[in-house]
């Protein structure tokens, strides 16, 4: 189905149709697909009422497609990442392809706590051609233990970056340094913000580097001529719990979020509760949570972003993208 150009974006975007449950957006071009694939965490809405923080954990990575960014098919989950036994836990995947090799940097938890508190947590590294036979490299060693929520971005300089969330040092994101994207070597602590955050997400648009952290009250936004140096610019996203927006399903926050950057515009995939009411999920409809998108846009050097915009979106084909043999 073909979007038109001057229809609105639906919201909600997307909803996964069999734990709706979707979370922690990554979208990225499938080549061998000529289709935009959204790949995120598929939270288990239904586990009983009184399993605590259980339903958090466990999660398989949910894949849906779509040719134009607007329509999306759910299509399953990722299979083959498991390298130990057990269920275990898989979320918030950064996907980054260089030289026609897709790389995934994604959160791992063994099994599931069942108090919600985890011994560690780990960033794991996969490799694939095709964004389903994945490779497993091992864990990419870090800052502490319990690390999560990877964003890679090439440095203009030469070789790359990961920023991610430590949360044994605050809370509060963190950087390494890798040639080729498989040794990393931590360059150190990069952000701190009063209450901490999560979920770094770092993009280029208007002449500036980006970086967007979730507060848990909306994207704390940071500005970079370097990726270096970076300046807080304000907050795009904002909301507490309950507040409700003009879309259907927009309510309170904006939460983990990722940018795609397509033919000089820029578009911001993110989740909501639209039925949480307080600071607990007790109800499979409290937790459900639903996939929107926003345009962005940078005016005098400041990024913004009006949710409550009809921006329609087409995402197209990226220019000179290969696919390793």
């Amino acid at each position: 189905m073909s979007n038109n150009a001057n229809t609105p974006v639906k919201s909600p975007l997307f909803r996964d149709p069999i734990e709706d449950g979707a979370a922690d957006p990554t979208v990225i071009y499938n080549p061998l697909e000529k289709a935009w694939w959204m790949i995120y965490t598929n939270r288990r809405t239904t586990v009983p009422f009184e399993d605590g923080l259980s339903w958090l954990y466990g999660s398989k990575l949910g894949v849906a497609s779509s040719s134009d960014g607007t329509h999306w098919d759910y299509r399953g989950t990722l299979e083959g990442l498991d390298f130990e036994w057990g269920h275990n836990t898989f979320w918030a995947p950064e996907i980054f392809e260089h030289a026609g090799t897709f790389h995934m940097y994604v959160s791992y938890i063994r099994g599931i706590p069942a108090h919600g508190n985890p011994h560690s947590m780990e960033i794991h590294h996969y490799t694939s051609p095709d964004l389903l036979a994945w490779e497993h490299h091992g864990v990419v060693p870090l800052s502490s233990n319990r690390v999560i929520d990877a964003c890679v971005h090439e440095l203009p300089g030469g070789g790359f970056r990961m920023w991610f969330k430590d949360e044994v040092r605050g809370s509060e994101t963190w950087a390494a340094d890798s040639d080729d994207l498989h040794q990393w070597t931590v360059r150190g602590h990069v952000l701190t913000t009063p209450t901490g955050h999560e979920g770094p997400n770092v993009f280029q648009l208007g002449g500036w580097y980006w970086m967007i952290v979730d507060t848990w009250s909306g994207q704390e936004v940071h500005r970079s001529n370097d990726l270096d140096s970076w300046t807080k610019q304000g907050t795009i996203l904002a909301g507490s719990i309950g507040d409700t927006f003009r879309r259907t399903d927009d309510v309170g926050p904006g939460l983990h979020a990722d940018v795609v950057v397509n033919d000089d515009r820029a578009w911001v995939f993110y989740f909501t509760h639209p039925d949480r009411v307080g600071a607990s999920h007790p109800t499979i409809q409290s937790r459900r949570s639903s996939i929107l998108v926003a345009e962005l846009t940078v005016t005098d050097g400041i990024l913004r972003c009006d949710r409550d915009a009809d921006a329609p979106l087409l995402l197209a084909q990226p220019s000179g993208f290969s696919v390793a043999s």
